[in-house]
């Protein structure tokens, strides 16, 4: 084999047990004894995840010798002084089905780098090269990754993707996760650039078609935004493709961005079929889900708080500006979808509503804002519990917010001439398009407000001080008028009353979390509460609550019995008017010429 200076191999070796072993092989060790690292967490979700307690077995050698190697932190190992190659072995444990971790079994195998590789500590900067290979006894699996195949070495990759891939740092290897297995594919151009998508799980009849006509429509909308004379694809300087990977489940939803590719889970029911090839709100909210990791490509993966630029992998980083890496890219993934044709204006405007409806229900927007959400991420919104709606704001929903109320005062103030766009391609220019060529660089907390007003003549201070840094509400009713949009607040359909988030499952009916100051706040019950009878009915769902609740008045007095732990305990509920907490957002009809939110 090609001497490497840095050579990882890995392997599924033990697929019912759900194990990946890794070999690592260095050639040029640290004489004083090498130190090794498996990252603390993953660059996207702002939680310490311990990688390394999936470690199960470790052990060194050099020139066929044992290598003392011991543990000397909760992430690290520092093997004895010993001349190269130095060859560490490895086993990782794999049976974590997100978009985070590692995951395998008979069927596939799933990885992201930070919780499979180990860190060279002194050669971070050095080229990596990986060799992956097939598991023992299993025929057709495929490779599937946005890491750049070693063109130029005698064992690079064959058809079906196993063999040499390279990496030219570890910051690169980690960021290019790996699918393996026999998934359903399908590939397309946008703007000359390949794409490919790759669907794991049983799928009965998946339209890919359907699915990868839409998503390029996305991808080449979002391309032609920040690159609009070039229409350049941003991960060419990293790969020569970008790869949608898809964990399809029973009820899955998420994603999490790389630098030329996105880990997703999603929901079977939401995914199209050729027997019915229309879409619904589901496969809207699949489609918004790709169209926001896409859209990281640029603002996250490129655009970088400073804090992130490089990221320190073994403890937190904290920023205040997750409200605009999450926030602003919350509010363009569904303004893409309407950009791109595959939503209408109506739609569009449902999907809005919804969003401000979940963020007024939330009393923790009055005690947080979306700054100190962003710091906190680390230690409240990745550990949330019962409490923390009344507790805490969401960066990703109220920092959609405060980007689509940032986006119509533009707008408004500049009479349609700039917009929340302008901010986008600016920052793009000085912060993102070289970001992997040139010395890192990433936005500082401090320099919004001025970026903004380059960019669009337009003084953000006040506005990013008070929806921003401070704790107010946007003021969307009166930002979306002149655009024609009327904003107004109805009762929710099938509301229990109750002022609580209820939970259905095998028969019972339990309250998930109380909101502050509601008619179940008041009568005392609490989350964990598990329904019994209300006015002398016995309860087995949701539904049932609501039914019973829905046969009385506002000030009547009902009864309720409910298993606290394994205690009976009863409540006097005092019933209050429902309050309108959902939202309308319609169009004028005399405005039709009124700009359309964000269309400039």
């Amino acid at each position: 084999m090609k001497s490497e200076s840095i050579l990882y191999a890995l392997v599924p070796h033990d697929l019912a047990g759900h194990r990946l072993r890794i070999s690592l092989t260095i050639t040029n060790p640290d004489p004083q004894g090498q130190v090794l690292s498996l990252p603390a967490w993953i660059p996207g979700s702002y939680l310490i995840r311990d990688f390394a307690r999936q470690v199960e077995t470790i052990s060194a050698r050099s020139q066929e010798a044992e290598v003392e190697i011991q543990k000397i932190g909760n992430h690290s190992w520092r093997c004895a002084p010993c001349a190269g190659p130095l060859v560490v072995e490895y086993v990782v444990y794999a049976w974590d089905l997100s978009v985070r971790s590692a995951h395998v079994d008979e069927t596939h195998a799933f990885f992201n780098g930070t919780s499979v590789f180990l860190a060279v500590h002194g050669q971070e900067d050095v080229p990596c090269h990986l060799l992956l290979e097939a598991p023992e006894g299993v025929a057709g699996w495929t490779v599937h990754t946005s890491l750049p195949e070693a063109k130029s070495h005698p064992q690079c990759a064959p058809r079906n993707g196993f063999g040499m891939y390279l990496a030219p740092n570890y910051d690169a290897l980690v960021d290019h996760p790996v699918e393996m297995g026999t998934p359903h594919t399908i590939s397309f151009e946008a703007c000359g650039a390949r794409h490919e998508m790759v669907f794991t799980g049983v799928i009965p009849n998946i339209d890919l078609e359907r699915i990868a006509e839409d998503v390029r429509r996305i991808c080449e909308a979002q391309i032609e935004f920040f690159e609009p004379v070039t229409r350049a694809a941003p991960f060419l300087d990293s790969s020569d493709r970008y790869v949608f990977m898809t964990m399809v489940t029973g009820d899955g939803y998420g994603g999490l961005e790389h630098r030329a590719s996105t880990a997703l889970m999603c929901s079977r029911g939401d995914l199209p079929s050729r027997a019915s090839p229309q879409g619904g709100e589901g496969y809207e909210n699949f489609l918004g889900l790709v169209s926001h990791e896409y859209f990281h490509t640029w603002n996250v993966k490129r655009i970088k708080p400073a804090a992130f630029a490089p990221y320190d992998l073994y403890r937190e980083n904290h920023t205040e500006l997750l409200w605009v890496f999450e926030g602003f890219t919350s509010y363009y993934d569904d303004l893409f979808l309407l950009r791109a044709g595959l939503i209408d204006e109506n739609a569009y405007l449902r999907r809005l509503a919804r969003t401000i409806s979940m963020v007024q229900r939330g009393s923790g927007r009055l005690k947080q804002s979306v700054a100190e959400s962003s710091f906190d991420a680390w230690t409240r919104f990745y550990k949330q519990d019962e409490n923390s709606p009344n507790a805490l704001v969401s960066y990703y929903t109220k920092g959609s917010l405060v980007a689509a109320g940032l986006d119509l005062a533009i707008r408004n103030a500049t009479y349609g001439a700039h917009s929340l766009d302008d901010v986008m391609r600016l920052m793009w220019e000085r912060y993102g398009r070289d970001f992997y060529r040139d010395m890192p660089v990433g936005i500082e907390e401090t320099a919004m407000p001025e970026l903004i007003r380059e960019a669009t003549g337009f003084d953000a201070a006040e506005f990013l001080a008070r929806y921003a840094y401070g704790r107010e509400d946007v003021p969307l009713a009166e930002l979306l008028e002149p655009q024609g949009i009327k904003l107004s607040w109805k009762v929710p359909k099938n509301d229990s009353g109750l002022d609580a988030r209820l939970r259905s499952a095998n028969g019972t009916c339990s309250i998930a979390s109380v909101h502050e100051g509601g008619v179940a706040h008041r009568a005392g019950l609490s989350a964990g509460d598990v329904f019994v009878a209300v006015a002398g009915l016995r309860v087995q769902d949701e539904k049932s609550v609501q039914a019973i609740l829905a046969r009385h008045h506002p000030g009547d007095t009902v009864v309720v019995h409910v298993f606290r732990r394994d205690e009976l305990r009863q409540f006097e509920l005092v019933l209050a008017e429902p309050a309108a907490t959902e939202c309308e957002l319609q169009r004028e009809p005399d405005t039709s010429t009124a700009t359309e939110p964000g269309h400039g």
